[in-house]
């Protein structure tokens, strides 16, 4: 087999696996660029009573709090995935590993909201984590380096016309 033809057929078949991790990156990135926009990726910041004030309740009485709500799957501090305290909006917000988010008024501990994050997973599918740890390695970054491989023998393939024609004018100037 000549090499054009290996390589054409490399190009053509690896094109074609390559492309489906690229369109999972690039759906899921608009889709995390639109996060803050869009409350079904990822609920809004509840704000609560006092939100310039120091939070007057600990953070121990908090997560207490977030442990009564059944949906998250509170049990101790291990089945925490996050904790994000916003003190300009006066409240916290605690994220479980089940992906739920219970969001707590920093002031009087009151449940302000307990709604279903879908950021964290939208974000483990574009770079490749969710399906398993080899796939962002091997899958993901590949398609990634390729794609940027593309992008710049693209941009080559673009100006190279303009630049031999701006040759040959400059050519025919100085004859």
């Amino acid at each position: 087999m000549k090499p054009q033809v290996l390589f054409r057929q490399i190009h053509h078949w690896g094109s074609i696996i390559f492309a489906i991790p690229v369109v999972i990156v690039l759906v899921t990135g608009i889709l995390l660029l639109l996060k803050k926009d869009i409350e079904w990726i990822q609920p809004a910041t509840a704000t609560g009573i006092n939100r310039d004030a120091i939070p007057m309740q600990p953070i121990h009485v908090l997560f207490e709090k977030a442990k009564t709500v059944k949906e998250a799957g509170f049990t101790d501090w291990a089945s925490l995935e996050r904790a994000d305290l916003k003190p300009g909006k006066g409240s916290v917000k605690f994220v479980s590993s089940s992906n739920y988010e219970v969001q707590i008024d920093t002031h009087t501990a009151e449940i302000l909201a307990v709604e279903y994050r879908r950021s964290d997973i939208i974000e483990k599918l574009h770079d490749g984590s969710w399906f398993a740890d080899w796939a962002k390695y091997w899958i993901f970054l590949p398609s990634g380096i390729l794609l940027f491989i593309l992008w710049l023998t693209g941009i080559y393939l673009f100006f190279l016309p303009h630049y031999k024609k701006w040759q040959k004018r400059k050519k025919k100037r100085n004859v």
